[in-house]
Order: structure tokens, then sequence, then C-alpha cells
């Protein structure tokens, strides 16, 4: 029985050895798949932190102190300009528009019998019955009457707008913040908080920080700031949850100075905000495209990093690998660099095998198709020969 299986084990790795002759193409050492460097369209992506504030952000404070009274909206609320937010307390007030109104009266009163009495003074002096000085006297009765009621009107039309500032209306268009103060709270102007903000949200400005290079290099580019402005861009607004806006925002304004502590420049873009998703407050990225028509675009696999560097392995016309570092752009879509520095149109580059080469190593280049052909045939011999060895255990028992 022995002798029957050994028979047929030596028949077995006969005819393998014989199938493997014929069938496997050996992978030379030294042949390593090489890819020829072109140019092509590439779209990248910078993006930079950003916060979001209404287009219009008003601080609602009292005028006069008193304590509230009617609290006429609610946070959230969506307000017109002239719509009534709160009521202070306005009894006395109201008084004192009641007393400057009596004041105007007793003023009016004054002022009309001055007139009359500097009216019958100019006819007794055109008869001679008085003398210029006791017309003098009465002219001045009457200016100082006039002068009064006019002085009366004044303190009546203080009093009123006194009395209009406890009916706080909101100064434009927008949607109601924070309400720290509830009915019966003593305001002031001196209050530390408002009484609440109205920020007008039907477009946002979105606010973030370029770097001063970047802001020099779009200033070259474009010929100066403002035609930097005009000619950024559509850009991106990636909100907090991750997702994208679904509205492009466009880049308006600049700062002027440059902020020495973080040497960056504010930006601000605005972003239509029809259906009031976004909030004045918010935070989240911009998106800003980088489009390239002529861009030098490896795919990272061909890379290796050392320290922070990266390094590909260039071909020369004599087949020799060199070690040359390169320079990438630090934004990318994970599976390819899009080369900055380091390599031109028509360089050779090994793509696979990285691991195993080494500077000025002789090789022999194969396209990306022979090198996965081989690769597939090598894993189909190893599946031989692991077949064969199964077959020789179960033999061996």
């Amino acid at each position: 029985m022995k002798q029957k299986k050994w028979f047929m084990l030596m028949a077995f790795a006969a005819l393998m050895v014989s199938c493997g002759n014929n069938g496997n193409m050996k992978m030379g050492d030294n042949e390593y798949p090489v890819e020829t460097i072109g140019t092509q369209g590439s779209e990248m992506q910078t993006t930079y932190p950003a916060s979001i504030k209404g287009i219009q952000d008003v601080e609602i404070r009292p005028k006069v102190s008193g304590f509230i009274t009617q609290l006429c909206v609610q946070e959230g609320q969506a307000v017109k300009a002239g719509q009534l937010l709160f009521v202070i307390d306005n009894t006395t007030y109201q008084a004192q528009v009641r007393q400057a109104q009596a004041a105007l009266s007793s003023a009016k009163a004054q002022l009309n019998t001055s007139k009359l009495t500097y009216e019958n003074s100019k006819k007794l002096f055109e008869k001679n019955v008085i003398g210029s000085y006791e017309l003098q006297t009465a002219q001045n009765t009457y200016e100082n009457a006039r002068a009064a009621v006019a002085q009366a009107q004044a303190a009546l039309s203080s009093a009123k707008d006194m009395l209009g500032f406890c009916y706080v209306k909101s100064p434009a268009n927008g949607v109601i913040g924070s309400l720290p103060y509830k009915v019966g709270a003593l305001v002031s102007a001196s209050s530390v908080d408002p009484l609440t903000t109205v920020s007008d949200v039907a477009t946002v400005e979105v606010y973030f920080s370029m770097t001063e290079k970047d802001i020099l290099n779009l200033t070259k580019k474009a010929g100066g700031i403002h035609a930097a402005i005009s000619d950024f861009p559509a850009v991106k607004l990636q909100l907090a949850d991750g997702t994208m806006y679904n509205e492009l925002g466009k880049v308006t304004k600049v700062s002027g100075v440059i902020n020495q502590t973080t040497g960056s420049v504010s930006m601000i873009a605005r972003f239509p905000n029809p259906n009031r998703l976004l909030k004045s407050g918010a935070s989240g990225t911009i998106v800003v495209p980088r489009v390239s028509n002529n861009s030098i675009v490896i795919p990272q696999s061909a890379t290796t990093e050392i320290q922070d560097k990266i390094f590909v392995y260039v071909v020369t016309p004599q087949n020799r690998v060199k070690y040359t570092e390169i320079q990438v752009n630090p934004q990318n879509d994970g599976n390819h660099y899009v080369v900055t520095n380091g390599l031109n149109a028509g360089d050779r580059i090994v793509t696979k095998g990285l691991t195993s080469l080494t500077d000025s190593m002789e090789i022999k280049p194969i396209t990306e198709a022979q090198y996965a052909k081989k690769i597939a045939e090598a894993a189909k011999l190893g599946k031989n020969q692991a077949s064969t060895k199964g077959f020789i255990d179960m033999m061996k028992k």
C-alpha cells in the first residue's frame, strides 16, 4: 500500500513540474513597470476654516431705562424693519410728555399776550404817546415769548422721543437672536448685554483667512487686488456636519491689513441664503477650487515618503533609476499627487515594486499590463505549489 502511494506521489510531482516548466514565465528580478509622465487637467481644492455672519447683525439696545413690560417676539423669529420688539415701562415718560405739552400751552399764551402788547405799543408810539424805550421793551418781551414757545416745542419733541424709545422696534429685516432679558427685567443703555440681535441672513457673509503668500500670488497674477477679487473662482461652503451647502459663494471683500500675529489676510465671501439654513455665528469650511490644464499628476503608489519628504524613482535613458525628491500640492484626493516641482513632462518613473529598488540600479522597463500579467502568473504558480504541498501532506498520512 505504501509503495502505491509513493508511486502516485512521484507521478503527480512529475506532472506538476512539467506543467510549471511549460506555463510559468518567471518574473525577472530587474523588471519593473515604468510610466512616462505627461500633463493633464486637474481639479484640486484648498480649504480654510470659516465663520458665518449675517450680512447685517444689529445689536438692539435700549435708549431709556426702565422695566420691560412686554416681550413681543421669540428667539429665531423673522421680523421686518419697524416691527415692535419690546415695550419698556413708559409711565414716567408719558407724564413728561403731558408736562411738556402743558408748558407749551403756557408759552403760547404768553406769546399771544406779548404780541398784543407789542402791537398796541407800536400804535401808541406812532401817536407819540410812549417813547422808544417802552416800544423796545414790548418788542423784547414779544421776542422772549416766541423763544419760550420754541423751547417748549423742543422739550415736547424730546419728551415724545423718550416716550417713543420705550417702544423698541427692529431697525432692519432679519431674524431675532437670543433674548437674555425677560418681562420685568430692568434695562438701560449701559446694560452689558443687548436686548437681542437682529441678523439679516437673506445673504450671509463667510469670513476666512488666506496667507500673505497666497494673497501676493493672486495679486501678482491678476495685476492688482481688485482684479484678483474679480477673478476669484466661485467658492463652496462645507457645513459643520460635513455636508456641502447647495449654493455657491463669491468673494467680495479682502482686508487691507495683514494680521501681524497670524500673518494672514481676512477674506469675505457672500452666499445667498434663501431658505435661512445658514445662521449667524455658525462655523464651516470654505472650499476654493484650483483648476489647472497642464498639471503633472502621478499615483501616490509610485512615491515613497521619508521625514515629510516625497521621493520617486526616475528612470534615466540608460534604464538606471535615480532617487529623486519632488514637491507636491498639499491638497490631494488620497490617490494622486499634483507635482509642483521635481518632475517634467516626458520623464519616466517606476510605478510599482519600489521597496526592492536602490539608487542607480539598472532595471528592465516593462508596461503596467506586462507587470500585471506577471503578477497573475506568479500568483497562479504559488497556488499550484500550495496544492502540491497539500497533496504530498495527504499522501504522507
